[in-house]
């Protein structure tokens, strides 16, 4: 009788003592704020794949879209409310990095990556995660009872049969959009870029604040063309939705998902193993679901759905032209075209 107690006892204690430690670990868990434009349904699965390594670590997602991400990060410059940018446009972050706005680090395993997914300096100010590239989401259902045929180029698009059924993001506030701008201002050059934009803008029916929305919609049969991303278009059609995914002939604009460390964090040791899973094998394995290109070197396989003409339709991008001309284009953009951006 009294073993029996003295056992009871004994496995009473040892359950409070783990509860104690349980409660320890979560009461020193490190929040720490993550802001990122990565697609919002693929971000507890990171965050869940993240703390099996790191429980200690409480990831506070703030997502939107890059260009809103970005406005909002330029404003806090000088109050900073961000330990961590993950998921960002590189065109964006050369901008805050030359602003100041990172603490530099070279993250563990950076020797696997393409040295084209990194800051070049000796101590990275920036790291990439993978690419995303732009393309066209054609609904042939939608597109058959208005009588279209797919377009094959960038100019295909400026068409008369096309008017109406076009929908794009607005660059101001999605790096999709920004992505496609300064695309076609680097394929046309800047004069022929914005007579582009001024014939395409005659057929769009609006611009919406996602890069992924013009895609969604075109899937659910809301508009015949979306022009979007690559990954969006065969994420949709992976689920049943009759699209087509066109690469535009003159080639497709494309830029890095990248990541960085806000100068002043007060969770630095948390923000460097964030930034150091962020470049692991594990989590490139995870964008290559979706993604065609990642930065690990030699583990890209395949995307389903992915036209094979995606990968050499990439333009020569100059993310510092992009970087460098990016409010002087957006301002140009916005007084051209804005009046038919939904709103806010």
């Amino acid at each position: 009788m009294i073993g029996r107690i003295f056992k009871k006892s004994a496995l009473a204690a040892c359950i409070a003592a783990l509860s104690m430690l349980a409660f320890g670990n979560a009461a020193h868990a490190v929040d720490l704020v993550v802001y990122t434009a990565v697609e919002a349904e693929d971000l507890a699965r990171y965050a869940e794949t993240f703390n099996k390594e790191h429980p200690d670590i409480n990831i506070k997602w703030v997502r939107d879209s890059t260009g809103i991400v970005t406005a909002k990060l330029l404003a806090e410059k000088n109050n900073p409310q961000a330990d961590v940018i993950w998921g960002i446009a590189a065109t964006s972050l050369l901008i805050m990095k030359a602003e100041g706005m990172f603490e530099p680090y070279k993250p563990k395993g950076i020797e696997n990556l393409d040295p084209k997914f990194y800051d070049s300096d000796a101590t990275p100010s920036w790291v990439g995660m993978d690419a995303w590239v732009a393309a066209v989401c054609y609904n042939t259902v939608e597109a058959a009872k208005h009588n279209l045929t797919p377009p094959k180029t960038w100019w295909d698009l400026t068409k008369p049969m096309y008017k109406g059924h076009v929908i794009m993001p607005n660059p101001n506030s999605s790096g999709t959009g920004f992505l496609d701008v300064s695309s076609w201002l680097q394929m046309f050059g800047e004069t022929g870029g914005w007579t582009y934009m001024d014939a395409l803008h005659e057929n769009i029916a609006r611009y919406t604040h996602s890069g992924s929305k013009p895609c969604k919609l075109a899937a659910a049969g809301e508009i015949p063309i979306g022009v979007s991303f690559a990954f969006r278009g065969a994420r949709s059609k992976a689920k049943g939705a009759p699209i087509d995914i066109i690469i535009p002939r003159e080639g497709i604009g494309w830029d890095l998902e990248a990541s960085a460390i806000i100068a002043g964090t007060e969770q630095m040791e948390a923000a460097k193993k964030l930034i150091d899973w962020s470049i692991s094998k594990t989590a490139m394995e995870m964008y290559n679901t979706a993604y065609a290109v990642v930065a690990y070197k030699g583990i890209a396989k395949p995307v389903k759905y992915f036209p094979e003409e995606t990968l050499p339709s990439l333009i020569d991008n100059d993310f510092e032209f992009a970087a460098n001309n990016r409010k002087r284009i957006l301002t140009e953009w916005q007084t051209r075209y804005d009046s038919k951006s939904d709103p806010k």
